[in-house]
């Protein structure tokens, strides 16, 4: 199991939104490729990345940013999300290099989208699971669907996807502590590895994972964005911990 650095995109900038709310952030760096070399220095053995405007928008906004991060990160693969709604999104960046492409919104709205991604790029797609009181949030969050998540995970366990992104809306950003039954359950019912989202704090989070006993085929990592940038959770201690 590895601990991945977040970082996301507004306005060109390195930030942390609350919640996903629009007008939350706070701006941790002006420079997200500068961000990438931090976090690979210190042993980050993958990069999550989310163009936040892309999400608002519907579409790509910050792809060329994203292409800088994914040259950066060298050998540390990458995953972006965050506007991915066509087949042409996908292949932008699995071109330009980034390892692993996620798709929330449009994969919620439009199951069959999902299933022909995964089929095209097998091992390629990650599925975005963003949950608020256990249904399925969409369009930059802004949108909760009827839904559930655990349902829909289910529904994808024979898809060739690369994992599952579960984030709980309502811990993001707020560091109150990762939700660590609800991330259980979606990887009880989806058979695709999940890498949980939304709300890491300290090691304590990183302990209540680890105390799932989960396999790594069932649990894969874990995000940290506020915990990282705020220092109440550091990177290589966390890491440290997962290959006790």
């Amino acid at each position: 199991m590895i601990v991945i650095p977040a970082i996301d995109i507004q306005d060109g900038r390195c930030v942390q939104l609350k919640q996903g709310v629009k007008d939350s952030a706070s701006v941790y760096g002006d420079d997200p490729v500068a961000m990438v070399e931090r976090w690979t220095s210190r042993g980050a053995r993958r990069i999550h990345v989310v163009d936040l405007d892309g999400a608002f928008a519907g579409a790509r906004v910050h792809g060329h940013v994203v292409e800088a991060i994914a040259a950066a990160a060298g050998e540390v693969p990458v995953q972006v999300g965050g506007g991915v709604r066509t087949a042409e999104s996908i292949e932008r960046y699995l071109d330009a290099g980034v390892s692993q492409v996620i798709v929330g919104t449009r994969a919620i709205e439009d199951p069959p989208f999902l299933a022909a991604m995964a089929e095209r790029f097998p091992g390629r797609v990650i599925l975005g699971l963003d949950a608020r009181a256990g249904r399925a949030a969409t369009a930059g969050w802004d949108e909760t669907s009827e839904t559930g998540a655990v349902e829909f995970a289910a529904s994808v366990a024979d898809l060739p996807l690369f994992a599952i992104v579960f984030t709980d809306v309502e811990r993001d950003g707020m560091l109150t502590g990762v939700n660590a039954e609800a991330t259980a359950a979606v990887a009880a019912a989806g058979g695709v590895p999940v890498i949980a989202s939304g709300g890491v704090r300290d090691l304590d989070d990183i302990r209540r994972l680890k105390g799932l006993g989960l396999a790594e085929r069932e649990l894969m990592g874990v995000i940290a964005g506020s915990s990282l940038y705020e220092g109440t959770l550091d990177l290589e201690a966390a890491q440290a911990l997962l290959d006790l």
